[in-house]
């Protein structure tokens, strides 16, 4: 499953949003174990709270089916970092 997260908007920036498209998502979130990949291509701006909200939730549920991909955005790359710091994980990039 591919999610681009340019359909929730180019400015992910809030906690609440990030909660918001996080639940929007979750009936269609697959139960088994394939591959979920966030696409963060045309994203300029991504929050560490946007991202505690969405990413945070889906890393402890999939853990190494989720890829993260086109995170080469300094806002992108700075959040993930972040995130990796505060939660003691690791993204996997692809």
């Amino acid at each position: 499953m591919i999610i681009e997260l340019k359909k929730f908007g180019n400015l992910l920036i809030s906690r609440q949003s990030g909660k918001e498209a996080l639940a929007a998502l979750s009936s269609q979130l697959p139960t088994s174990n394939n591959d979920i990949v966030i696409d963060f291509s045309e994203i300029s701006t991504f929050s560490p709270s946007w991202g505690d909200e969405f990413l945070s939730p889906l890393q402890q549920k999939y853990q190494n089916n989720l890829i993260l991909k086109n995170t080469s955005n300094p806002s992108v790359k700075a959040t993930i970092e972040i995130l990796e710091e505060t939660n003691n994980v690791k993204f996997k990039l692809a």
